[in-house]
């Protein structure tokens, strides 16, 4: 006797279920999906007890006929792939599985009906078990209630995290799908509790897109978003990404997706993070949220049975497309930093605890001390210390311009100095406080950037031209890069078998550890595509080169070099942070200004 046997199909979809629904939020997924790909406007979604006792999904899209429902529930049978070609997918469903999974592990129930049958049909599935398809009552579209979520495998539910986690996983889920097509309205209610209601937008698909990032996301994220629209050969991204200095402490908030699909992908990630690399802290992480449309046999959506991940033909200019459009709305951008920065600073002005709100004063906790005489010399007379480097900042040969006429710019009129640190500048409608040496470290690193962009890197032969033994595949992908890597300073060439000889150097970088950086370029090409330790150590030092020769803090100024200063970061590009990611300057408008001495409510 045949120790091999056939798994009957109960068993068989038992099995497809444990790699499709791996919790509820797994199966709320394909549902929602289902309806989405039916031309659903309306989804409306309720779940009790994180799902695991009840989920109702119900759309008003097409709907399904007495065949149909029948047919939606037999495995790998679909509507949604006309031909056998699985690069050819233009719907977020296209396997067959998830209703026969779904089913094979709780008690279903399907209504559905289309437009033009007088009524609609049902059918049960309960463990895999399929009944006979019913009349029901229900109006156009679909209903889909699932019960008892895993009672046919309750080992499974042994796996599953606590209620709070389970519900915020659907939450994502819905959050998601709700970003990613704005045009429909999405409820989501968890035990009589709605987490979720959003209506459908109005207007072109950007607009709507941000109508329904800021209902999800909230206002601060729609203030400081700057649009994205860029397309290279047969690649278009769009979306929006946010200022550097609105940031996070994780990744939470970086959304991705691909043909209207949400994807969770490691080089996607790597993509946005390398785009802010130059604006930001390195423990910060970005908020972006970024849309990319492709033909379908460019993307592989075939790849993780929750299609969840993707990989695409060629990751090389989907790279270059991302990184290229974040950079240039970043510097578009200019001088601008988030309004969450003067938001965080008003909350720094505390009210003593119990004064009235219209005659609030701080008050010393150990009483009043007579502060002790300081001399001071007026902005208005040259001061000894002069800026250096003289680029980027200049003083300039003859004040035109009075300062009340600077307080019409963007970052106003210089006013004075405190503590040799800040510059404090009047605009027409508030003040703005700027850190003198964030600012000028920034304007001398874009100078920096800048020069090496229009004259290329100076390269350092090597007295002894170095041997580095990386291994064949390594040496070949390397090689490859060579131009690329020429550009930054570095020329290489074949040296035998997985071998390669490094002749220059980028003259920058004196007292490099030549094997490792090589090595480590290896390793960046493997995995991104890209030379980005080359990259990073340029940049790095380029950094450490503007931080040392920037004005520092301590340094006195007069107006006339504080206004110079001002001027320049209005026409900077990313001069609204330092090159550590911190926040340039803080706006305060006059409204809260008055709102701190009562004079606003």
């Amino acid at each position: 006797m045949s120790n091999i046997r056939i798994l009957p199909p109960t068993l068989v979809n038992r099995i497809a279920a444990g790699e499709v629904i791996e919790r509820p939020a797994s199966a709320l997924k394909e549902l929602v999906e289902n309806a989405i790909d039916a031309g659903a406007t309306r989804i409306d979604i309720r779940i009790e007890q994180a799902g695991k006792n009840r989920i109702v999904v119900q759309d008003n899209g097409k709907g399904m006929s007495k065949e149909e429902l029948a047919l939606c529930v037999a495995r790998h049978a679909t509507s949604k792939l006309p031909g056998d070609d699985l690069l050819d997918i233009q719907f977020l469903g296209f396997r067959g599985e998830a209703l026969p999974s779904i089913g094979s592990v709780s008690r279903m129930r399907i209504e559905s009906r289309t437009a033009s049958a007088e009524h609609g049909w049902g059918i049960r599935i309960e463990g895999g078990d399929v009944g006979a398809t019913l009349p029901s009552s229900i109006a156009s579209g679909t209903r889909v209630e699932v019960s008892d979520l895993f009672y046919a495998t309750p080992a499974r539910l042994k796996f599953l995290k606590s209620d709070r986690t389970e519900i915020a996983s659907a939450l994502d889920i819905a959050s998601r799908l709700a970003m990613a097509h704005p045009h429909i309205a999405f409820t989501l209610i968890s035990d009589e509790k709605t987490l979720l209601n959003v209506e459908s937008g109005q207007g072109d698909l950007l607009d709507s897109r941000l109508h329904r990032l800021r209902a999800l996301m909230g206002n601060g994220f729609a203030e400081n978003a700057l649009p994205l629209d860029a397309t290279r050969e047969t690649i278009r991204l769009t979306g929006f990404a946010a200022l550097p200095t609105y940031n996070r402490g994780t990744s939470a908030e970086q959304y991705l997706f691909v043909g209207g699909r949400p994807v969770r992908d490691r080089m996607l990630l790597g993509i946005v993070r390398a785009a802010y690399q130059d604006v930001l802290a390195h423990d910060r992480h970005p908020v972006v949220v970024l849309f990319l449309e492709l033909p379908s046999s460019d993307v592989d959506v075939n790849v993780h049975p929750a299609k969840a991940e993707v990989r695409f033909r060629d990751n090389q200019l989907l790279r270059g497309l991302m990184i290229g459009a974040i950079k240039h709305a970043l510097a578009d951008a200019g001088f601008r930093a988030s309004s969450s920065v003067s938001a965080q600073a008003l909350e720094h002005f505390a009210v003593p605890h119990g004064a009235p709100p219209q005659y609030a004063y701080a008050m010393p906790q150990h009483g009043f001390q007579e502060a002790p005489m300081r001399s001071f010399q007026p902005l208005g007379q040259t001061q000894t210390a002069l800026l250096d480097p003289a680029p980027p900042l200049a003083r300039p040969a003859q004040e035109t311009t009075t300062a009340q006429d600077y307080t019409l710019y963007p970052l106003g009129a210089a006013r004075c100095q405190l503590h040799q640190t800040y510059i404090v500048a009047e605009t027409v409608d508030g003040l703005v406080v700027v850190d003198q040496h964030a600012a000028h470290e920034r304007l001398v690193h874009e100078t920096i950037k800048a020069s090496l962009a229009q004259n290329g890197i100076a390269r350092q032969k090597l007295l002894i031209p170095e041997v580095v033994a990386i291994g064949d595949a390594a040496t070949e992908a390397l090689l490859a890069r060579s131009e690329e890597l020429l550009a930054f300073g570095l020329a290489i060439e074949g040296f035998g078998h997985g071998t390669v000889m490094v002749r220059e150097i980028p003259a920058m970088l004196g007292g490099l550890d030549v094997a490792g950086l090589v090595r480590e370029l290896a390793d960046n090409i493997g995995e991104f595509g890209e030379a980005l330790a080359l990259k990073d150590r340029i940049e790095k030092l380029s950094g450490t080169i503007a931080c040392h020769g920037s004005v520092r803090a301590g340094r006195s100024l007069n107006v006339a070099e504080m206004n110079a200063l001002l001027r320049q970061m209005e026409r900077t590009p990313n001069s609204g942070q330092c090159n550590h990611g911190r926040p340039t300057y803080i706006e305060l408008k006059r409204k809260d200004i008055e709102k701190l001495f009562g004079r606003r409510g």
